[in-house]
Formats: structure tokens, C-alpha cells, sequence
């Protein structure tokens, strides 16, 4: 059927984008909107030497963002990777908009109860501006920190820049999170409970030797997956791999 004034619709345009990059992007939101949701629950990991340390429930599922964003460094540069994570930071606000308007809507007969629903979704205020703040810089120093190391090394030493950049940007995760949530959040604004200092230090020192050795497991499943993405896409454009 003719368009307004006899002119046919324009065909839409097509965009070449490469499926590892949708996958790997999805990834990315899909492990962030999860750590949010999950990490109400504290989890109770034994570690050697340090003994048992507590650690948020999305710690496992925030490691994944990291292997994704370095993925997509690797393979899609810097500028893309940088707009996945501030896009997805933006998720965020949907999130927590869904979440709050869900828990604000009056429960039908039958559904599970309102108050424990609220209790495992609602985040306090203190925790979600922690996790916020921590996210933003974290993230975007990952990326940044991914191709200095990649610069400095001239593309070599995947297993370096990968390392280096986790390990740098998880501490600063672990450290800004664990003080604006239960140190600054509390003091400033009133919201949440202040943590003493020795308690506030063994959040953090236990929190990250966890994420530590999370990134350690992550590097060969980075090497492994960017190596398929290269083959695939080399066979695709009849190029020997």
C-alpha cells in the first residue's frame, strides 16, 4: 500500500551488527540488572587464610559484567565498550523504576506476600546509591584501564590487560561501594547504618580477594571466547584463521 501522497515507505535501514557484539551486550545488562536484584541476599564465603567473609549476593553476577565489557574491548574497542557500560548504567533507573512501581501496586488475592516481596526487592537507599556510585567509576575506569595496559603492550598480553584492568576497577567497586553505602550514605543523608571502621575494612579486604580470584577463574573463559568470536568471524569473511 502507497505511502502519504503516493510515496512508498522507506525500507528500513540495515545494520550490520555482529552477533558476538549483541550476545556479549546482553550479557553485559543481563549480569547487571541480575547483581541488583540478587544482592539483598549476603552471601557466606569461606577463603583460606582469611576464614569466612561476607560478600553482596550479585558479587558472582557484577564478575560476569566484567568479563563481558572486556570481551567487548577486545573485540569491538574502546568507544564501543564505553557506551555499552553508561547505556547500561542508565538500565539501571529502569530497573529500580520497575522494581519501586511494582512493590508500590496493591497485591491481588493469591500473590505472594507483599511484605517479604518488598523485603528481598527493595533495596535500601544506602545500598543503591553505593552500588550506583561504585558501577559508573568502576566500569568506565575498567575500559579505560583495558587499552592503556592493551597501548602499553602493543596488543599482546591479553591475559594482562584483562587481570590488570578487573583487578583495578574491582577494588575500586569494593571500596567505593563499601564506603558510600555504609559510611558516607549514613553520615551525609541519614540513610542506612553507619559501619565501624574495623567492620567497614573487612567488607572490603574480604569482598575483594573474593572478586580477585573470580578474576583469575574469568581469564582463560576471555581468551577462549575471543578466540571464537575471531575464528567465526574470520571463516564468515572466508579469511583463514
Amino acid at each position: 500500500m502507497s505511502g502519504a501522497r503516493g510515496v512508498e515507505p522507506a525500507e528500513p535501514r540495515r545494520l550490520q551488527v555482529p552477533l558476538a557484539a549483541v550476545v556479549l551486550t546482553a550479557l553485559f545488562v543481563s549480569a547487571l540488572v541480575t547483581a541488583q536484584v540478587i544482592s539483598a541476599k549476603l552471601l557466606a564465603v569461606s577463603l583460606p587464610v582469611l576464614g569466612a567473609v561476607t560478600a553482596p549476593g550479585g558479587t558472582l553476577a557484577y564478575a560476569v559484567t566484567f568479563f563481558a565489557s572486556d570481551c567487548l574491548s577486545e573485540l569491538y574497542g574502546k568507544s564501543y565498550a564505553r557506551k555499552v557500560v553508561n547505556v547500561a548504567f542508565g538500565m539501571n533507573f529502569v530497573l529500580l523504576a520497575l522494581v519501586f512501581a511494582t512493590i508500590a501496586t496493591p497485591a491481588a488475592q493469591g500473590s505472594v506476600d507483599p511484605a517479604a516481596f518488598e523485603t528481598v526487592l527493595g533495596l535500601s537507599g544506602n545500598v543503591v546509591l553505593g552500588s550506583l556510585a561504585a558501577y559508573v567509576i568502576s566500569q568506565n575506569w575498567d575500559v579505560i584501564a583495558f587499552h592503556r595496559i592493551r597501548e602499553f603492550t602493543d596488543g599482546d598480553a591479553l591475559w594482562l590487560r584483562n587481570v590488570g584492568s578487573t583487578a583495578s576497577s574491582q577494588l575500586i567497586d569494593t571500596v567505593v561501594f563499601t564506603l558510600v553505602a555504609f559510611a558516607v550514605a549514613p553520615a551525609v543523608l541519614g540513610v542506612g547504618a553507619a559501619l565501624p571502621t574495623p567492620v567497614l575494612v573487612s567488607l572490603i579486604v574480604g569482598q575483594y580477594v573474593l572478586k580477585l580470584l573470580i578474576a583469575l577463574v574469568d581469564t582463560p573463559l576471555v581468551y577462549a571466547a575471543v578466540a571464537l568470536v575471531r575464528r567465526d568471524e574470520a571463516e564468515s569473511s572466508g579469511v583463514s584463521a
